[in-house]
């Protein structure tokens, strides 16, 4: 009803806000770069995505490449692929994330493979299964990239404007969207709506005492959606992030600092460059560390931080100095000296997020090693910004409350650039994939790490900003990053959001790794030769001993198998990545075939689907408090169900018992 109210105000005072705008010398309401056409106000688009962070560009390129007419509506198209923190993508879980984004065709992945100044994988002494694929990126560098990708995106139109409501009508049994109403006052229809507000969502910035609205520096924040959120009944939350101060590159001590190079070969972000590689002239990092001088003006000075005293949380495992300092007395903290660009004079310090007032924050700087002459260029300050209960989405990101809204990144209580973009390209495949009246395109935790992020938002929810590790994956040896494009790409392709030529690239890769693991099987001696040629330890059984066997060792690599053994080896060390391949395989086979058995037991229990009508109050045999968490995550399926925390074996027992109980009730019901 307000938004019917609202809509019909619009309506009245369209003609004079046009002249308006237009009396200002602008290209009426709709500022378009050239490259992407300028709209028709009158157009309805299948999907309409809000916002031109990491999460609106994936699902805006998302929903144009599954075939929508898709608008990116932004504040400024100049800040499209800002990164507003961190000057890197990637690292432990993340980087999984990024690789399983470019399966899928996203953008991220290959825009910082042609931006990044430096890569680095993190958990190399471990196995290749939790390795952290990383990279540090030219901040400029990512924004020019990501902006004409986008421009390029056939089928997408981007305006510049704020959007303060949503056009709502009546669906079948509850609201749906209908489209949006921009800051001008135009009502611009679309079928779907994909919010990506990030923390510009109420957004409040802090400096000290000071705060002011804003979703980011210099950025006005989200008002109005967020009103219009809450008038819908969402229930809504609080959280906070922050970023550290920028230091001038040439006021630092460099000489007296540990120093990170990158790695040689590099592993890229996307597999399309995994065989042709990555030749780079990699800029180095720095590393030093705080003290207790640094901690002790922290301590001194918390009553001036307005942001870590008020009750709202912020990101457990990256928090500011002021959480550090209080949370871990008497330890020092590592800060990492990383460049924001080739051409950039900023050094960003890794760390050290801090919201204490800019004098106090320069004077801290000044006692951590190397930076005793620093000049501070610009503060650090916190943000604080509404975000929607993730459980009230379904998987495929669509909200339970309105039909056509589905919502992604940071508004569903995430933190990181790659958790937003993660969501951006689920959620606009789906938002794609509803216009079109197809199934939603759902991936479960045994899949991928979309698919674990996804069912931990809605299962669980957030009582602080989500972080991906590869320590939430129950699956993780299946969940590599090095076959995310064996897992995925296909499936991408059955929605339309993959083009052919990936597909084939990665059946040629398939095809090319099946080849050689039945080779490997093919070259067999016995384990005294095997023993004298590799100068290994191999255990006397009598048996003959493959190649694929061997490569369980962990100092046998086809590089080495070539050398020892050239006329068997030297047509796969001819190829790199896929030889890289074939090592991980062997490494992990005995184990994936394990993991295997786990992944059907968890898919019996997903195949259990527990009516959405269920009434928990009447489940007596059940606990109250199991009834009273089931009846407010409201999980899908039996296995669901089984991972919200606190629900009991016993619980589930008898929620399996009258599940089944209602579906003979049923049966008989039908047959008679």
């Amino acid at each position: 009803v307000l938004s019917m109210f609202r809509w019909k105000a619009q309506q009245s005072l369209k003609p004079l806000v046009w002249w308006i705008f237009s009396q200002q010398g602008r290209r009426g309401l709709f500022y378009v770069p050239p490259a992407t056409g300028a709209p028709d106000p009158a157009t309805s688009y299948d999907v309409i995505v809000i916002g031109g962070g990491h999460a609106g560009t994936e699902a805006a390129a998302a929903a144009a490449r599954t075939g929508a007419r898709t608008l990116l509506v932004t504040h400024k198209f100049k800040t499209i692929g800002e990164m507003s923190c961190n000057p890197s993508f990637g690292g432990i879980g993340k980087g999984h994330l990024m690789r399983e984004i470019d399966a899928l065709d996203g953008l991220c992945a290959r825009v910082c493979d042609i931006s990044a100044i430096q890569f680095h994988v993190l958990n190399k002494r471990k196995g290749p299964a939790v390795w952290g694929l990383r990279a540090q990126i030219d901040r400029e560098q990512y924004r020019r990239n990501m902006q004409n990708e986008l421009k390029n995106t056939k089928g997408l139109t981007i305006i510049e404007s704020s959007v303060e409501d949503l056009v709502m009508a009546q669906g079948e049994g509850k609201p749906k969207v209908a489209g949006v109403s921009l800051g001008t006052g135009e009502i611009v229809k679309g079928q779907s709506v994909v919010i990506t507000t990030g923390t510009f969502l109420r957004g409040q910035i802090f400096l000290g005492l000071d705060s002011y609205p804003a979703g980011r520096r210099g950025d006005e924040p989200a008002i109005g959606l967020a009103k219009t959120l809450e008038e819908i009944g969402f229930t809504m939350g609080r959280l906070r992030t922050g970023t550290p101060p920028r230091i001038d590159k040439d006021t630092i001590n460099y000489s007296i600092l540990e120093i990170q190079y990158g790695d040689d070969p590099i592993i890229p972000f996307s597999f399309l460059n995994e065989r042709k590689g990555i030749k780079l002239d990699q800029m180095v990092c720095h590393l030093t560390h705080t003290n207790m001088a640094t901690h002790q003006i922290v301590l001194d000075n918390l009553a001036l931080s307005r942001h870590i005293s008020q009750d709202v949380l912020g990101p457990r495992y990256c928090p500011s100095l002021e959480s550090k300092v209080m949370r871990f007395k008497g330890r020092r903290h590592q800060v990492w000296l990383e460049p924001e660009g080739r051409s950039s004079d900023l050094i960003y310090p890794n760390g050290i997020s801090c919201t204490l007032p800019a004098d106090l924050q320069e004077k801290l700087l000044k006692t951590i090693v190397g930076l005793e002459d620093c000049r501070m260029v610009q503060p650090g300050y916190g943000v604080q910004y509404d975000h929607v209960d993730s459980r009230e989405l379904h998987q495929s990101l669509q909200t339970k409350k309105v039909s056509g809204l589905f919502l992604a990144g940071q508004i569903n209580g995430t933190t990181g650039y790659e958790e937003a973009a993660s969501q951006g390209i689920i959620a606009g495949i789906n938002a794609a994939l509803f216009c079109q009246g197809k199934e939603p395109f759902i991936l479960d935790r045994t899949v991928a790490y979309l698919g674990v992020l996804v069912d931990d938002l809605t299962t669980i929810g957030v009582t602080e900003p989500y972080r991906m590790f590869t320590s939430r994956s129950e699956y993780r040896l299946l969940l590599r990053p090095d076959n995310a494009d064996l897992r995925l790409t296909e499936k991408g392709y059955n929605t339309g959001c993959v083009h052919a030529e990936r597909l084939a690239l990665v059946k040629s890769m398939e095809k090319s790794i099946a080849q050689g693991v039945e080779f490997l099987k093919t070259v067999q001696f016995s384990p005294n030769v095997w023993r004298n040629k590799l100068n290994i330890p191999i255990k006397e059984d009598g048996k003959m001993k493959d190649g694929l066997h061997l490569l369980t060792h962990q100092e046998v690599t086809i590089k080495r198998l070539a050398e020892v053994f050239p006329d068997h080896f030297s047509s796969l060390a001819a190829d790199p990545a896929v030889a890289q391949r074939l090592e991980i395989e062997a490494h992990y086979a005995a184990q994936v075939s394990r993991q295997s058995a786990d992944v059907e037991d968890f898919r019996r229990g997903e195949a259990v689907r527990i009516p959405s009508d269920i009434i928990y109050d009447n489940l007596k045999h059940i606990s109250a408090e199991c009834r009273e968490k089931l009846a407010r995550n409201r999980p899908s399926t039996l296995g669901a169900a089984s991972r919200l925390d606190g629900v009991t074996p016993a619980a589930l027992l008898h929620l399996l018992r009258h599940i089944q109980q209602r579906q003979d009730y049923d049966s008989s019901h039908v047959s008679s």
